[in-house]
């Protein structure tokens, strides 16, 4: 399990593809480039569990990026490629990086950013060479700024003498709140020797040598990430699609055989509404395994993926905390259609407000005895919060409950709940119903101002392509939802967007949708851990 020896066994055999282009990097590329990288960064000073950020779309550059401090025992941070200028600078300053990895692409976000980061003194540019400003010489801030194949290409291509494992330490999606980035001790061990987790990961979805694993999202973040890290330690192939297209999606499966992927629910909405000749005219008979996670999966829309794929989709929930795990098949879930899986790593305790246990089938704080230890890096006050008081268990402020079988069920974030005339109501599940309407692109449900009730349920609703918004629309939807949820569940209004504010990793940015709505006096902010 490591690319070294696949560099020695399979040295021709491409260990990925980038989708749009067809560029393949083989293993004895990869394994030379990664090793490189780990040069430099060591003769840049860099030592054992020191830090260094990447900013960057997906490309070419960018596993070997990650796999060069996997290999020399350093903590490596992913930032979100769609960050502003001040929100990557709070990242690569909070995580004390000393080298920043960007692209040309992302330079001018990076530029600005660095103005700000006075820890960095060196920036490495993917394809900066001829780029103006780019070169042994250009400065921003304190760094120098050169270009990355220009830098590293004087660099052994040999393994480092003293290899120690490193890892990610990656951010919270900032969806709510200021990101947290979460640590994870780092074992002195070699970076032959896999973490727990991922050994646990592997063992369950079934990685192996010959498989071609599909990623169709951004690869800063944590679940694609570990996905495509292990494809590559096992001597897959991986796919990368640079941004989530539904019919290339398709196309990509049948053209290389694609035999594992991860996707998010949007992602199988977005397929479910193409054109039905566009839905079943690719060849996805090497389909082997699909998984999801990042968001509950509409029941409706998950029963026609079923359908319409096979038994072949798994679904996971764990935050990138590392706290626990839980997992089913398909068969699992159609016997138990709504769950996110039985826990399978950690012990999970449902508790309430004053940390009491609530009886099995009620929604409380999901709390997980850890299964893994992190911390939040720079932050023991946001450590405490979300760690009990006896220091046993720890949360993100998920809400679900526990069936008699002991499977898990997510009823919302405790942060996203909307308090409305003293009744706790979590939008969840009025967003999977709207979702399911036909003329319903995407939809959004948040909490605004109500004079008398504190908050009221409004629907955010971006329309399919063809649709007119209108009022007519509005309140079929608001009508649509009253013949299936309870009252109080219900829109009171629907606002249309263009285009809602949502990651490519699915998550939805609620906090910019509820700032339009209530600027600093959101009440919500008081419940963000």
């Amino acid at each position: 399990m490591y690319p070294g020896a696949h560099a020695t066994k399979n040295p021709d055999r491409p260990a990925f593809i980038m989708a749009s282009t067809g560029e393949a990097v083989t293993y004895a590329e990869f394994e030379a480039r990664a090793n490189q990288l780990a040069h430099l960064l060591q003769d840049h000073g860099l030592a054992h569990s020191d830090h260094y950020s990447i900013l960057m779309e997906n490309n070419s550059r960018y596993f070997e990026s990650c796999g060069a401090g996997e290999r020399s025992g350093l903590y490596y941070t992913c930032i979100n490629s769609y960050l502003t200028a001040d929100e990557t600078a709070f990242i690569v300053n909070d995580s004390q990086s000393k080298v920043l990895i960007t692209s040309v692409a992302k330079l001018p976000v990076a530029l600005e950013a660095l103005e700000s980061c006075p820890a960095i003194e060196l920036t490495l540019v993917v394809d900066g060479a001829g780029v103006d400003g780019v070169g042994p010489e250009a400065t921003a801030g304190n760094s120098r700024v050169v270009d990355y194949a220009s830098a590293i290409a004087d660099m052994p291509t040999t393994p480092l003498d003293n290899e120690r494992l490193g890892t990610s330490m990656l951010y919270s999606s900032g969806t709510t709140g200021r990101p947290k980035g979460i640590l994870r001790p780092l074992p002195e061990q070699s970076p032959s020797e896999p973490l727990a987790m991922f050994a646990f990961i592997a063992k369950l979805w079934r990685y192996r040598e010959d498989m071609v694993y599909l990623s169709p999202a951004p690869l800063y973040h944590s679940a694609p990430q570990a996905a495509n890290s292990l494809t590559i330690h096992f001597g897959g192939t991986c796919i990368v699609m640079e941004r989530f297209d539904p019919v290339l999606y398709l196309d990509l499966i049948e053209k290389y055989k694609v035999t594992h992927t991860q996707l998010v629910p949007t992602m199988f909405s977005r397929l479910l509404k193409l054109p039905e000749e566009e839905r079943l005219a690719a060849d996805l008979s090497s389909l082997e395994i699909a998984i999801h996670a990042a968001a509950p999966c509409p029941v409706q829309v998950k029963e026609q993926m079923i359908e319409w794929w096979g038994p072949i989709i798994q679904e996971y929930y764990g935050a990138t905390e590392g706290l626990g795990f839980a997992a089913c098949d398909s068969e699992e879930w159609l016997a138990h259609k709504g769950t996110v899986g039985k826990i399978v790593l950690g012990t999970v305790h449902i508790l309430d407000d004053d940390m009491k246990p609530l009886p099995k089938g009620e929604p409380g704080t999901i709390w997980f005895e850890t299964a893994s230890e992190f911390s939040y890096h720079n932050d023991e006050a946001k450590t405490r919060e979300a760690t009990s008081p006896d220091g046993t268990m720890t949360t993100v402020n998920d809400v679900g409950y526990v069936d008699d079988d002991g499977f898990l069920f997510l009823t919302d974030r405790k942060t996203f709940m909307i308090i409305s005339g003293g009744v706790n109501i979590y939008p969840q599940e009025t967003e999977n119903l709207l979702i399911t309407h036909p003329k319903v692109y995407d939809a959004a449900v948040i909490g605004v101002p109500n004079e008398d009730l504190g908050e009221e349920v409004k629907a955010v609703v971006q329309v399919m392509p063809g649709e007119e918004e209108s009022e007519a629309l509005a309140q079929e939807l608001i009508e649509f939802c009253g013949q299936h949820l309870s009252r109080q569940k219900v829109p009171r209004s629907v606002d249309f967007e263009p285009e809602l504010p949502r990651l490519p990793t699915g998550k939805l940015y609620k906090r910019q949708l509820r700032d339009r709505y209530w600027g600093e006096s959101d009440p919500q902010k008081s419940r963000i851990v």
